[in-house]
């Protein structure tokens, strides 16, 4: 065998695996793309039906009758909700086409261990209707007291309001406040005390602004729903 029939050789080997490889890329690309096509729809469904559920965990069902998810607004000024970013959306609630709460995305910066991401329900009326922890790295057994999984501590806040306590009363009892705090952790509990607070302050200052948005979101929601129905809800 000459060293050029080697050479051809080693060559014809080389593109034939350079071919099968590019062949199998191809296919491997192929079906990737085909299951992401099958399944987007899916995801999208699970991720709106996951972000409905913790919506609906601070606001009783029986308090609105329109989508939350398509009634989501642009926060201005967000300065008292703590660190939610520029880009921080709320979520407007409506019964029978008049506003009926508002849910904020909080941030309490001030946790043990670090930030603690708040959901916080407010009715027309500036009254909680709810609040959850929905994202937190606090220390099990001790600040992770605010997780519903945990305890039922954060559901004290259902029904208060800026006026309910006043005041100094917006605090955890061991700086003279009306909240309990948690054994052997006190700075968990008043983060969120603080957060809470500071988001009621938040809705007096802006409910006008947050409901105005909130209807402009709604009559085009209304609206692409007529468009898509052909005019005919």
């Amino acid at each position: 065998m000459t060293e050029q029939t080697t050479t051809d050789g080693l060559f014809d080997a080389v593109r034939h695996n350079a071919l099968s490889l590019g062949l199998f890329a191809l296919l491997t690309v192929g079906l990737v793309s085909l299951t992401w096509l099958a399944t987007k729809d899916r995801i999208v469904d699970q991720v709106r039906a996951s972000e409905e559920r913790a919506l609906h965990e601070v606001l009783p069902a029986d308090r609105f009758d329109n989508s939350l998810l398509d009634t989501s607004i642009p926060l201005p000024d967000t300065t008292l909700l703590g660190p939610v970013g520029e880009s921080a959306r709320g979520w407007v609630a409506f019964h029978e086409g008049d506003p009926a709460a508002v849910i904020l995305p909080v941030v309490a910066p001030d946790g043990y261990s670090g930030r603690i991401q708040l959901l916080v329900s407010i009715d027309s009326h500036g009254v909680l209707t709810g609040v959850r922890a929905v994202s937190h790295k606090e220390t099990p057994g001790l600040g992770d007291g605010i997780d519903t999984r945990v305890s039922n501590w954060i559901l004290a806040f259902t029904g208060k309001s800026l006026l309910n306590p006043e005041g100094a009363g917006w605090g955890v009892k061991k700086d003279g406040g009306n909240f309990d705090q948690f054994t052997g952790a006190t700075i968990t509990p008043r983060a969120v005390v603080g957060a809470i607070h500071r988001s009621l302050k938040y809705f007096d200052a802006n409910k006008t602004t947050l409901f105005t948005l909130g209807s402009m979101a709604l009559t085009q929601q209304i609206g692409q729903s007529q468009k898509q129905s052909g005019g005919h809800l």
